[in-house]
């Protein structure tokens, strides 16, 4: 099994649309994906699929429920699809996963007969996932979290053990290479026993300026591994998929959509080039899986 998150901590880096497309990228190569969307803000993986209807309704299943432990039915229930993959919706309630997390953990433990007994908050992503053999189930499970640093993050990385990482190489991308080695080490301490593994950090909008290259270069100086891969600016491109409410592969593939220019179909090879070298990585013993 592959699993990984598709992380950063600087907002507006491509994080969503790296996570959409890089699992459409996996059905591509015959690859069973689950695609789990922990970010309670509107407008991401779940609006991009078009399976955000049940977002606010407070009766509906979610996964929050089964992360603490009162889940209104099968988890299989949950499973929207879309393009070929699986995808666990957002939900509302993950706006207060953090809250309910610890009222679960008081009940638990008060009324658990082991004084020993500890509620593991960020593990419950993982122990839901296990429970419902996922891992059985699917060859991809990718995470799309949230930036800020959480439950929903602490969750999803306990889950994955791996992060992918797309970067702006440019100031206003700086924050995600400044110090994200010791934001990583602060992930590994908060989790406890996880190694967090980093696939690569993936160059995105870039234009091939010299400031571009001084941030590459400052995020190889900080041993964080960059993917072989970079992408230009594709605004027009992703904000159509964006709007259509698909990925950009099926922007190309459907007739409804349009097609894509010349210059914009490399964009879709280079997510395929991506989507191979993650899988490269995993066939590593040093990648956990």
């Amino acid at each position: 099994m592959i699993p990984y998150t598709v992380w950063s901590e600087a907002g507006g880096v491509g994080k969503t649309t790296f996570a959409v497309n890089l699992a459409r990228a996996h059905v591509n190569r015959g690859q069973r994906v689950l695609a789990i969307d922990m970010d309670p803000q509107d407008g991401g993986l779940t609006h991009h699929f078009g399976v955000d209807d049940m977002k606010a309704d407070g009766g509906v299943d979610n996964l929050v429920l089964h992360m603490i432990g009162r889940p209104r039915g099968p988890f299989e229930d949950i499973v929207r699809t879309a393009e070929g993959i699986d995808i666990i919706p957002s939900h509302n309630m993950l706006g207060t996963l953090a809250d309910l997390l610890n009222k679960a953990a008081d009940l638990e433990e008060d009324t658990n007969p082991d004084p020993e007994y500890v509620f593991e908050k960020e593990k419950q992503l993982r122990r839901v996932l296990i429970e419902a053999s996922v891992p059985e189930e699917y060859d991809v499970i990718i995470i799309d979290p949230p930036a800020s640093e959480g439950q929903h993050l602490y969750n999803a990385v306990y889950a994955t053990s791996n992060l992918l990482i797309p970067f702006e190489p440019s100031p206003k991308g700086e924050k995600s290479v400044d110090g994200l080695r010791e934001v990583i080490s602060g992930l590994e301490s908060a989790l406890g026993d996880v190694d967090v593994g980093v696939l690569g950090a993936v160059p995105n909008k870039v234009k091939g300026t010299n400031i571009n290259k001084k941030y590459i270069q400052a995020l190889e100086d900080e041993d964080i591994p960059v993917a072989p891969i970079t992408l230009g600016e594709r605004g027009s491109m992703l904000g159509d998929a964006w709007d259509n409410q698909v990925s950009a592969y099926e922007l190309d593939e459907n007739a409804e959509h349009r097609d894509l220019r010349d210059y914009e179909q490399p964009t879709l090879e280079k997510f395929d080039e991506l989507a191979a070298f993650i899988v490269e990585q995993f066939e590593s013993p040093e990648v956990p899986a």
